[in-house]
């Protein structure tokens, strides 16, 4: 069987993070420029012999200037030296109908850790244009302290102002090339 490439289509994709602010609210963040690059036999992503994401550090946007310029600094992300958050995934588990684990490493700020996102799979097909396109939602968790984004304030009652947690969210549109 031949070795099918996909990649992604960004005005049908978003990949979103969300943390816990003050333990009260929950903030969500953007990735607004980022790229999947998927190989497969066939059309059977349990194949997949590449899984590599990108999401370029400065792209982030929270819906607020100056948070966005705090994620960017060296308190966080530190995008002047890490411009890139990189996943290289190396095995997708079809755990049942319709659902998968990726399995793979996290890299933020030189430092990698495994990680596993659980996969919604919503199938393929063949859009107006004659595109075929596969679809996915990915989520999962991450510590942002694993991966050495450490900065934290505190209030004067004690509380932190960001949660340790990450959540992760992606909503996934590939295109099959060729």
């Amino acid at each position: 069987m031949a070795n099918v490439k996909w990649i992604i289509d960004p005005a049908h994709s978003e990949i979103q993070f969300k943390v816990k602010h003050l333990m009260i609210t929950t903030v969500t963040g953007y990735f607004k420029t980022f790229n999947l690059e998927v190989e497969t036999e066939g059309d059977n992503f349990e194949t997949a012999t590449k899984i590599m994401f990108t999401a370029d550090i400065d792209s982030i946007n929270t819906n607020n200037e100056q948070r966005d310029t705090h994620l960017k600094s060296a308190d966080f992300f530190d995008a002047d030296n890490h411009g890139q958050l990189i996943f290289k995934g190396n095995r997708y588990e079809k755990t049942g109908e319709g659902s998968a684990k990726l399995h793979g490493d996290l890299t933020i700020r030189e430092t990698t850790k495994p990680v596993t996102f659980d996969v919604e799979y919503a199938g393929i097909v063949v859009d107006p244009y004659g595109q075929t396109k596969a679809g996915f939602t990915v989520e999962g968790k991450i510590s942002r302290k694993e991966f050495g984004l450490t900065w934290n304030a505190v209030t004067e009652a004690g509380s932190v102002v960001v949660s340790d947690d990450i959540k992760l969210h992606g909503e996934i549109q590939l295109v099959r090339q060729g």
